[in-house]
This record gives structure tokens, C-alpha cells and sequence, in this order.
């Protein structure tokens, strides 16, 4: 496949999509949540790819796209008047201004590009061109919260890149707007309100009470090289078989991000040259299951928090099982101290508590500790999201520019995994020739 620069992205048109109806004076301030204001001022990013089979951009399928377009701006537009503070700007620390001034929706076309070869071959540079201006993983401070762009290609494909504030919502509110968005589109951009009714009171139920507004996690970028590897539905069983006897009823998320782990630390240990140096993984969970009584996913707003799982760099030998039980034990402990009871009358104190418990836990033995943090989308339906023609050939996300990350979806068939997975250049050369990783895991491989 021959490379593809930017000066291959032709940008056909750039707009400002508006809600299709104002919104009421009343709701014309949406406040943040207290994780809303934890939430780092990037953008949560998606892309979706859909082929079909037909000519190109010239001739009758052409024209076919361009009516989609038409579509999929009409039915943005009703969608953005459901989720009306998409469609605002930050005020301050605390509050979205619901002004109604609309989101960046991007026409653009890719020359030389069809969605079945970016399958065949998936490449981090030709995602990273499918998001508004590289914003991918950027300061989302100023402009649009939301920013959308649709790119043809000469198939007659086409792919959706949809980027949100994290301090609006977290992957599981973006994926719940683009299936709402999805389905107005299917109706030919009509909605009716039982069947798309998100939820804005997070600041209800996680309010920041006497606590001073808060700035936001800082997320630290730099050189890092971000690889995908691929885990097949049949590996995992394998991977949950080895150790079911040891811990009961292992989940695919537990023992691949387990095993991704592993695979870290001893990469660390290897490009380090030490055997002493702690290692801290910082796993990410969706609140709205955890606290009690459970919240509606549909419940807009950046509603993690995370438990660490730590592993102390005198132990010379890290098992499998080990690291699953582990990281069982961190979160029940974390979910019976923490999110269990944030919806009771304790909730400021326990969150005072919990912040202060986070800073010791970051700052735990100074320099000789390395973080990491792990995320997933597992479980969200990515690939139910339908525009009317079909679900998605693929989804996925932007190459990580952030240290020493790891991002879990779906992959689309045999309930596989697929990870992005950002380290220091050392680290990940190490970690790419884990022979125990590569036993469960592919290094990029085709989209199936």
C-alpha cells in the first residue's frame, strides 16, 4: 500500500451544526459533576469505518453519499437538540454554557484510499487524519465540545470520526450519543423523545459541594510509541482456561489486561536494567455500575474513577493469576469503601478521603515507582451503532500520544480484544517480543 500523506486529505467542507430546535432558557447552564471537573481537558475519540461495494466518487453511488451527508447533518442537528450541551461552551471550572453555537462537522475526502485496504492493512497514520484538525488527544479548552468529521473514499466507503470533551461525557456517553445519532438517522433525522432521552443530572448525585472547583487531570504526553495487538476470542478462553482453576469465573478483561500487565513489568524490568522499581496500575471503572443503587447508563457525564493495582518491585516473579486476584481484591475494596456509598449522605467526605488517598497512592515511594493506566471499552456496543446502512466494519481509536497507556475495545467478531497500547520506545521493543503475549496476542494484524 502505497503511503498516504495529509496532502491526500482533501477537506470538502467544514460546518457548524446547530441544534435543530433552541434550547430552553431554563437549561441554558449544564453543571459539571465533580468527575466531570476531574476529567481531563482532552477529547474522547471514536472512528467508525463502513465499506460498501460500488464506484467511487464520481457516478451514481457518489450522489448516493452525498444525499447521506444531507442525512447524517439533519439528523446530527435533531440529535444535538436532545443533547443540547454538546452543543455549548465551557463557561468556567464548573458549568457548560448551553448557547446553542453548534459543533464542527468536517466533509472530507481521502485520494487513493479504500476502507477494505485500511483493513487489510491498519495503519495509526491514516487513522490519526480521520479526526477534526488532529485534535485526537488535544486541549478541548476552547472551541466546539463536539467535533465530527465524515470521510469518503474512493470505494464508495466511508469512515465517522466523532471527538467529545471529557469533560462532558466519557466513552460510554459518546458511545450512547453516536447510537442515538445513529438511530434519528435511520428515521430520517426525526426523533421521538421516549426513544433517545439522555440524562444530565450527574451534578446532582456527585456534586462538588464545599470543595474548590478543580482544574482537571493533567495527562502527560511525550515520545511514545503506541502499537495495536489484537487478542482472538478462542486465545482468551485458552488464557481464562489456564488459570480458572486458581480464580473463579476470570473475565476476558481481567486476564488480557492481566496478562498486558505482566508483559509490562517485565519490559520495564528488562529496559531499566532493575528488579527494584514498584510498578502501579491505575484501572479505570465506569461508576454507573458500581455505585448503588446502579446508575442509567444513560446518564451523561465522565463518571469513572479508578482502583491501583500495585506490584512491588522486590518480587522477582509475577504470575498470572496472581495479578487477576489482585486486581479483584483492589476493586472490591474500592467499590465496598468508595463507590458503594457515593450516593449516600457521606458522599463529600468520602470523596475528600478518596482524593487525599489518590495523591498518596500517585506519590508512593517518590521516583522509584512507574504508573501506568489501563482503560476499557469492553462491553460497550460499538458495533450496534447503525446509520442505516449496516453496523461497522470497524471501530476504533487514534494512536495514543500519552504515556504509558493501555486502551481495551471490542474487536467486531468471536469476542476478541483489541488493545492500544502506548510505552517508551525501549519498553514497548521489549514488550512486542513478549513470548507469553505474543502466545495470546497479534502484533496489528488484518481486521476479520
Amino acid at each position: 500500500m502505497a503511503r498516504i500523506s495529509l496532502q491526500h486529505l482533501q477537506i470538502v467542507s467544514t460546518q457548524i451544526i446547530k441544534p435543530s430546535s433552541p434550547t430552553p432558557p431554563n437549561l441554558n447552564i449544564h453543571t459539571l459533576s465533580l468527575f466531570d471537573q476531574l476529567a481531563p481537558h482532552t477529547f474522547v475519540p471514536l472512528v467508525f469505518f463502513f465499506s460498501h461495494q460500488g464506484p467511487g466518487r464520481s457516478g451514481t453511488y457518489y450522489h448516493t453519499t452525498v444525499d447521506k451527508l444531507e442525512l447524517l447533518r439533519q439528523s446530527l442537528s435533531t440529535t444535538l437538540s436532545r443533547y443540547y450541551p454538546f452543543a455549548g461552551r465551557i463557561k468556567d471550572k464548573i458549568s457548560i454554557d448551553c448557547n446553542d453555537e453548534g459543533v464542527t462537522f468536517v466533509e472530507a475526502w481521502l485520494e487513493g484510499v479504500t476502507v477494505s485496504k485500511i483493513l487489510e492493512n491498519p495503519r495509526s497514520e491514516i487513522v490519526e487524519m480521520l479526526f477534526v484538525d488532529g485534535l485526537q488527544w488535544k486541549d478541548s479548552k476552547m472551541g466546539s465540545l463536539l467535533k465530527v468529521q465524515i470521510t469518503l473514499f474512493e470505494c464508495g466507503g466511508l469512515s465517522i470520526g466523532v471527538l467529545l470533551s471529557h469533560k462532558l461525557g466519557d466513552l460510554a456517553t459518546l458511545v450512547k450519543f453516536v447510537q442515538d445519532w445513529g438511530l434519528i438517522t435511520r428515521n430520517n433525522g426525526f426523533c421521538e423523545e421516549e426513544t433517545v432521552n439522555p440524562l444530565f443530572f450527574s451534578a446532582d448525585v456527585f456534586p462538588h459541594g464545599d470543595l474548590p472547583a478543580m482544574s482537571g487531570a493533567v495527562i502527560e504526553e511525550g515520545n511514545f510509541t503506541c502499537k495495536r495487538f489484537v487478542f482472538e476470542g478462542s486465545k482468551i478462553e485458552s488464557l481464562k482456561n489456564r488459570i480458572s482453576e486458581k480464580v473463579q469465573n476470570p473475565s476476558r478483561v481481567e486476564v488480557v489486561s492481566a496478562l498486558i500487565y505482566k508483559a509490562i513489568i517485565s519490559a520495564s524490568r528488562n529496559n531499566n536494567n532493575s528488579q527494584n522499581q514498584s510498578t502501579l496500575l491505575l484501572q479505570t471503572l465506569n461508576l454507573r455500575k458500581r455505585v448503588v443503587p446502579p446508575l442509567p447508563e444513560t446518564l451523561v457525564g465522565s463518571l469513572v474513577s479508578f482502583f491501583p493495582v500495585g506490584v512491588d518491585g522486590e518480587r522477582e516473579v509475577v504470575e498470572l493469576h496472581e495479578l487477576v486476584g489482585t486486581m479483584r481484591k483492589e476493586m472490591g475494596e474500592f467499590c465496598d469503601r468508595y463507590a458503594k456509598k457515593y450516593r449516600t449522605k457521606e458522599w463529600l467526605e468520602l470523596i475528600k478521603k478518596r482524593l487525599n488517598e489518590s495523591r498518596e497512592i500517585l506519590s508512593k515511594n517518590g521516583n522509584n515507582q512507574l504508573v501506568y493506566r489501563c482503560s476499557s471499552g469492553c462491553n460497550f456496543p460499538i458495533y450496534e451503532v447503525d446509520f442505516g446502512w449496516g453496523v461497522a466494519d470497524w471501530v476504533t481509536m487514534p494512536a495514543f500520544k500519552m504515556k504509558n497507556t493501555v486502551m481495551m475495545l471490542d474487536a467486531k467478531n468471536g469476542g476478541g480484544i483489541e488493545a492500544l497500547i502506548s510505552l517508551q520506545d525501549g519498553e514497548m521493543a521489549a514488550f512486542q517480543d513478549n513470548e507469553e503475549l505474543l502466545a495470546f496476542a497479534s502484533l496489528n494484524p488484518s481486521v476479520n
